[in-house]
């Protein structure tokens, strides 16, 4: 079986350098999964946004929110959890930049789908969506 693509949804304005350490180091590891980087590279209209960022978690096994500090002001994390949910596509997150489980956490992920940054884990919760995926 091919690894599962991720989409990763994280705050563009707080946790860009930790989404590239993250796409990074995931090259390396050893766990299941591809990331493909599917960010806007550029500012769209909203609704153009909308259309193309919920075309491309379509076309995802998962999404993967990278959880930092300020996530309760970035609104296209909450709209790329709600496109996942709109389209069965599981979703947990991952705490980076000094995030925890006390802070806030975007609208429609789970605390107790959100784990540390630890590889492990990663491959854990992984494997747990395909499962679960496979299962609907």
């Amino acid at each position: 079986m091919l690894n599962p693509r991720a989409f990763i949804s994280f705050d563009f304005d707080h946790n860009e350098t930790e989404k590239h350490l993250f796409a990074g180091q995931a090259k390396h590891s050893k766990t299941p999964f591809n990331i493909e980087d599917w960010s806007s590279k550029s500012h769209l209209p909203q609704s153009q946004w909308e259309k193309i960022i919920e075309e491309k978690i379509k076309k995802s096994n998962l999404l993967i929110v990278l959880v930092g500090k300020f996530m309760a002001s970035a609104t296209g994390a909450e709209k790329e959890i709600a496109f996942a949910r709109k389209n069965n596509i599981p979703v947990f997150g991952v705490y980076v930049g000094g995030a925890n489980s006390s802070s806030t956490l975007p609208s429609g992920l789970q605390r107790n789908r959100t784990i540390s940054w630890e590889w492990d884990k990663i491959a854990s919760a992984i494997n747990q969506m395909m499962t679960e995926g496979k299962n609907k």
